[in-house]
């Protein structure tokens, strides 16, 4: 009776042994964790419950999530996740009429779906390109690629502030998305307000539109649907509104329809500061005190920063030479050229045609320089002028034709500003 009792203890420690062991595995597989000795060998595997994404009831899949690494490819994407070559060749063929599959960017998510019975056979792949769009990849009986968006939700917002010693200081003390603050200071009121001379007791209302995906995700702005700026005692709107004789561009105008916006931005970087300003009559002490005119503009930036185009306009010359380093040079028109010196980065070519506020390259320190910082030169009539004394065309207003529509579509949005506290 004892050796039989004992048989079934030793039979029943097994079987106990048994199951724990299962249920550490499972444990493992739906938490995601890895049993392999290096993360780098297997994708992070998670199993989601019954909800769909990105079009997908993924509750039907076996789903592995992961990010781009450092040396990954597409095909080496699809290669971790059993496809192989010539498979991986098709896909790829079918995949760039809708995406460049070299663009990839290390750190971006993809998601692959797999069937979920033994063969575990990768049906999907999901690249996403950004916060909302997204790229399917399906290698099912045939291949098909097409880019989608996740459905976006706006909600509007107010904020409101009074300046105590800086925009973008009062801005992000009330936690405000930083793209408000670039928005606000370099886009809508770029020429209207000196942000550099700010005043204690300034104030500022700002009616905007912020995108959220799957509810909570927060995707950026939208739009700043209106703005308020009291500045040394002044009041400042600013209405966005559609242009129809512009091919319904929108643009940013005042209580009279005037345009806030100028031909040409005022600095070709965000949130810089001046650190050596046009002189045709500076003195070096380093060379003897010598007049060594400075015909340009130094705005001070780490390396790296984006240059900006301050107009619409052609790239001229995208080169590199002497002091002047790295450089582009851009004609706006028959009278105006502007010019970037000491760039790390030229991103355009002679002959584009480039956009205000487009990125045109990087502050470096290429050619003599003692710091980092782009030279902004700017060129009247075939001569070298100082940009910041110029008196600069404006924008176009818009037509007296469109008054009407501009008045009535402005009241609401006036009295929702003028009664924001």
């Amino acid at each position: 009776m004892k050796l039989i009792n004992k048989k079934y203890f030793n039979l029943l420690k097994t079987v106990s042994i048994s199951w724990m062991v299962i249920f550490f595995f499972y444990s493992l597989v739906v938490k995601g964790c890895s049993i392999y000795d290096s993360e780098e060998d297997i994708p992070v595997v998670t199993v989601q419950n019954d909800y769909f994404k990105f079009g997908y009831n993924l509750n039907n899949y076996m789903v592995v999530n992961d990010t781009v690494r450092s040396g990954d490819s597409f095909g080496v994407l699809l290669e971790r996740n059993h496809l192989f070559y010539p498979q991986i060749h098709h896909i790829a063929e079918k995949t760039k009429v809708v995406f460049d599959v070299r663009q990839l960017r290390i750190g971006k998510p993809y998601t692959v779906l797999y069937s979920k019975d033994n063969t575990k056979t990768p049906l999907v792949f999901i690249y996403e390109l950004n916060k909302i769009e997204y790229l399917v990849v399906e290698f099912c009986d045939s291949i098909i690629a097409y880019k989608e968006r996740k459905p976006v939700k706006v909600i509007e917002k107010e904020a409101f502030g009074v300046i105590e010693s800086s925009l973008s200081e009062t801005m992000e003390a009330q936690g405000l998305p930083t793209q408000l603050i670039y928005d606000m200071s370099d886009d809508i009121y770029a020429w209207t307000i000196d942000f550099f001379r700010l005043q204690k007791g300034d104030n500022f209302k700002v009616i905007y539109k912020e995108r959220f995906v799957d509810d909570s995700i927060y995707a950026g702005i939208e739009t700043i649907e209106a703005a308020f700026f009291e500045h040394k005692g002044e009041s400042f709107y600013a209405f966005n509104y559609i242009n129809k004789d512009s091919k319904n561009s929108t643009d940013y105008f005042d209580e009279s329809t005037k345009s806030l916006r100028k031909a040409f931005l005022k600095a070709p970087v965000q949130f810089s500061r001046i650190s050596s300003r046009f002189n045709l009559k500076r003195r070096i002490a380093y060379y003897g005190n010598k007049v060594r005119p400075h015909k340009g503009t130094d705005f001070a930036a780490d390396i790296g920063t984006p240059i900006l185009a301050t107009a619409n306009g052609t790239v001229t010359e995208s080169t590199r030479k002497g002091g002047n380093g790295k450089y582009v040079k851009i004609r706006h028109n028959a009278t105006y050229s502007t010019q970037y010196l000491h760039m790390s980065k030229r991103l355009v070519k002679v002959g584009d045609y480039v956009k205000q506020g487009d990125v045109i390259g990087k502050v470096g320190m290429t050619g003599n320089t003692g710091g980092p910082h782009v030279c902004y030169r700017f060129w009247k009539n075939g001569r070298q002028v100082d940009p910041l004394r110029q008196k600069l065309p404006d924008a176009k207003a818009l037509s007296p034709d469109l008054k009407p529509d501009f008045q009535a579509f402005i009241a609401p949005l006036k009295q929702q500003l003028d009664s924001i506290n």
